[in-house]
């Protein structure tokens, strides 16, 4: 368990706005005035992570230019948002992001670390959902301070709505139920004599065989210390490289123990930095690592079902590291649309396999399955009469095999836009002309009727997309309807 926070730190004026994470800057705050109390673990994580997983998680990697800002979409719908982008930004693509996915709680908001480009939409994000939707379940900030105003804003916005605040570092856990969320780094005792990027929450997520890895802006300290202290450990399915894809990070040392199969990196496309920094560039080249960049492809969209990495992003690119800039350049805002680009077969924690290259536009009318088993989905009902919440097993959805064989449904999962799922337990089948209802609520299964089990609606009552995919994780449908 992670040791509560409390913030009592109070800034005076004429306060400096940090814009960039450039480099290693000195930070005169004072400590908070309270200290945390709390027993702190000790863990190191697992080399393999749980050879099975149920459902899916999707990691939306968000484009809002020059900073950074990573969602997290758990197999039962929790959610976690790692970083809000930059100052200048407010929050607004990561907003847009969320009410597009008809999400209005973030469970867990990480704070990897406090510069203004990582910062940047913490307190119009808490002030929202504080005030608007479901709240913020707790945050987990390394506990290093800044002087800039987007800093004092965060706090503020956390203090005026009482906020739970923990101070983490390597050893913690972040609850997420469905998956291993593990924090890494920084130690206990501060790297570098505190220094912001060096010290910044490492969040280590795995899911079945697959697991990504967040850095923050750790640079050279912040690297070493995770390859001396977890070595092969950090194996990892993708990578989002440290610091904006910055020299200073991606170390030779660290890429070979990581020895990631996909890169993700987060910057603009004419950052003032010039990032990502061909060095970097070079060294995932040297590994083969194929690589987007927001820079390039737009917001990227990873799912997970624990053997195999969906890959979808808004914009065609080049994924050859050196090729990036070939392609030209996108702007920072909320995705409109993505395309379904690559899949990863993920045999283990140390294989995988490339399944196909090429895919399907996110359809905004009703798709075709991908793969033809004669599943469709005959009803939706979104709407259950009188107050959703308390009238859960009126929201449902109907499916039907339309086909001539029965159909095996054992694994497979249905899904909503916003990633919530459902995995279907075994010994469940559909024979041919026969219907299947999924509620929303809880109850026990029958041979036609099965229960989802969530304390909360599911299906967005202005609209949303229905999601099947079979036990291999291939979708078989993905429809859409409108509210």
């Amino acid at each position: 368990m992670s040791r509560r926070w409390i913030v009592l730190l109070v800034l005076g004026s004429g306060l400096i706005i940090l814009a960039g994470c450039s480099g290693p800057a000195t930070d005169t705050t004072p400590a908070p005035t309270s200290t945390p109390t709390d027993t702190h673990s000790t863990e190191t994580p697992t080399s393999e992570p749980s050879p099975s997983a149920n459902g899916t998680l999707s990691v939306y990697t968000l484009n809002v230019g020059q900073g950074a800002s990573l969602l997290v979409i758990g197999p039962t719908g929790e959610t976690l948002l790692i970083d809000s982008g930059d100052w200048r930004d407010e929050g607004e693509v990561a907003l847009a992001t969320l009410d597009r996915l008809g999400i209005n709680r973030i469970d867990y908001l990480v704070t990897s670390h406090p510069d203004a480009d990582h910062i940047g939409g913490h307190a119009e994000i808490i002030d929202a959902l504080e005030t608007n939707g479901d709240g913020i379940g707790a945050i987990y900030d390394p506990g290093i301070t800044s002087t800039s105003q987007t800093y004092q804003d965060y706090l503020n916005a956390v203090e005026r709505h009482n906020v739970t605040l923990y101070q983490a570092y390597a050893g913690d856990e972040i609850p997420m139920v469905g998956a291993d969320v593990e924090i890494l780094g920084p130690p206990a005792e501060p790297l570098a004599g505190g220094d912001r990027n060096e010290n910044s929450l490492v969040v280590h997520i795995a899911h079945g065989n697959t697991s990504v890895l967040i850095p923050g802006d750790a640079e050279s300290e912040g690297e070493a210390y995770l390859t001396d202290t977890y070595g092969e450990q950090l194996n990892a399915t993708v990578l989002v490289p440290g610091h904006h894809g910055s020299a200073s990070s991606s170390s030779e040392a660290f890429l070979e123990e990581v020895d990631p199969r996909i890169a993700a990196i987060t910057s603009a496309y004419d950052s003032q930095y010039g990032h990502p920094h061909e060095e970097t560039l070079q060294r995932l080249a040297n590994i083969g690592v194929r690589t987007y960049w927001t820079g390039t492809h737009g917001t990227i969209r990873m799912v997970s079902n624990g053997t195999h990495l969906h890959v979808a992003t808004e914009a065609d690119a080049p994924t050859e590291p050196l090729q990036l800039r070939s392609a030209s350049g996108t702007s920072e805002g909320p995705y409109t649309s993505l395309t379904d680009r690559f899949v990863l077969a993920v045999s283990s924690i140390d294989g995988s396999t490339i399944v196909t290259d090429g895919g399907e536009t996110e359809p905004t009318t009703t798709a075709s399955p991908t793969t033809d088993t004669g599943l469709t989905v005959t009803q939706i009902h979104a709407d259950a009469a009188g107050d959703d919440r308390e009238n859960l097993n009126d929201e449902y959805v109907v499916f039907t095999n339309s086909g001539d064989s029965t159909l095996d449904l054992a694994g497979w999962t249905i899904a909503d836009a916003a990633g919530h799922t459902y995995t279907v337990p075994a010994g469940v089948s559909l024979d041919p002309g026969a219907e299947l209802v999924l509620r929303t609520g809880s109850g026990t299964d029958t041979a036609t009727e099965l229960y989802w089990g969530s304390g909360s609606p599911i299906w967005n009552n202005n609209g949303d997309t229905v999601i099947v995919r079979n036990s291999t994780g291939s979708i078989v449908i993905e429809e859409d309807y409108d509210g």
